[in-house]
C-alpha cells in the first residue's frame, strides 16, 4: 500500500508566522508556574490542581468558568497552529499529547499561553494521497489530544463538553473565514476552502473522538440580530466569560443569553 505521507520541513518564514500569529514556540518560557505538558491535562488530579491555580489568573472562584476560559486558550494554542500548517502550508505537525507543552506567557498582563512541540518532525502528503493524510492529521489533533483534554476538564470541573467544543468551533470558524485566507495564494485558498468544507460537512465524528462532528453541530446559520447589524452565528452554549467580568450583563455578542430577537 502506498504511504500517504512523506518527510518535510518548516521554512524560517513559516516558523515565524506560526510563532507570531498562532502562538507556537520552540523554547520554554521563563514562567514555569503554569507551564505544563499536554499529557498532564488528561489526569483529573493534575487538571484539578491546574484549574485551582488558573482560577486566580481569571479572577474567579468558579472552577466551571475557569475551565471554559482555559479551554479557549488551549484550543487556540493547539488548533490554530496545527490547522494553519495543514491547510495553508500543506504540512502536518505532531500534536500528540506526549509531544507538547503549554508554555505560560503574559502579554501586557494578559495570560496568553503558547504551545511548544518537542519533536518538530513534519509530514506532508504524498502525491494523490492528501485525503488519507488529512484524516491522520485531524485525528491526531482532535481525537488524540483535544477530545481527551475536554473529557478530563468536563469531569473535573463539571462543565458540559458542548461548551468546550463550541469554544473550539468558534475559533475554527474565525481561522478559516478570516485569518487563514489573508495573503494566501490561489493554490492555498483552494486548499483552505476544501479543508474547511471537509471540517464542516464531511469529517466523521471519530476524527474528533466523538459520535458527532462538533464543528458541523455548532455551525448555525449566520444572521442579523437585535444586538448585531453584522451577520453572526449565535452560540448554542454560553462560554461563561461574563462570570469573570466586573460589568453587569457582560455577555458576548454571540451569547445565547442575550436577547437577539429578529
Amino acid at each position: 500500500m502506498e504511504l500517504n505521507e512523506q518527510a518535510a520541513r518548516l521554512e524560517p518564514d513559516e516558523l515565524e508566522v506560526l510563532a507570531a500569529e498562532y502562538r507556537l514556540r520552540q523554547v520554554p518560557s521563563t514562567d514555569r508556574t503554569f507551564s505544563i505538558p499536554f499529557a498532564d491535562l488528561v489526569d483529573q488530579d493534575k487538571v484539578a490542581a491546574y484549574l485551582a491555580g488558573v482560577k486566580g489568573i481569571f479572577g474567579t472562584s468558579s472552577e466551571t468558568a475557569a475551565a471554559s476560559l482555559f479551554a479557549k486558550r488551549y484550543a487556540y494554542l493547539t488548533v490554530a497552529a496545527a490547522l494553519y500548517a495543514m491547510s495553508r502550508l500543506n504540512k502536518g505537525l505532531d500534536y500528540t499529547l506526549e509531544n507538547g507543552w503549554i508554555e505560560s506567557v503574559y502579554d501586557k498582563q494578559l495570560w496568553l499561553p503558547e504551545g511548544r512541540l518537542m519533536d518538530w518532525r513534519v509530514i506532508e502528503p504524498a502525491p494523490g494521497q492528501r485525503s488519507g493524510w488529512r484524516e491522520r492529521v485531524l485525528g491526531q489533533l482532535f481525537a488524540g489530544n483535544v477530545s481527551l483534554v475536554w473529557r478530563a476538564l468536563a469531569k473535573t470541573a463539571r462543565i458540559s463538553k458542548s461548551v468546550l467544543w463550541e469554544n473550539t468551533a468558534t475559533i475554527v470558524y474565525a481561522l478559516y473565514e478570516k485569518n487563514y485566507p489573508e495573503g494566501a495564494t490561489p493554490e492555498q485558498l483552494e486548499r483552505i476552502r476544501d479543508d474547511y468544507r471537509y471540517l464542516l460537512q464531511e469529517a466523521p465524528g471519530h476524527l474528533f473522538g466523538e459520535k458527532r462532528n462538533p464543528f458541523q453541530q455548532f455551525n448555525t446559520p449566520k444572521r442579523v440580530t437585535a444586538v448585531s447589524d453584522d451577520l453572526i452565528r449565535v452560540r448554542t452554549t454560553c462560554c461563561l466569560k461574563y462570570v469573570v467580568s466586573d460589568k453587569p450583563d457582560s455577555y458576548c455578542r454571540t451569547c445565547p443569553k442575550r436577547h437577539h430577537g429578529r
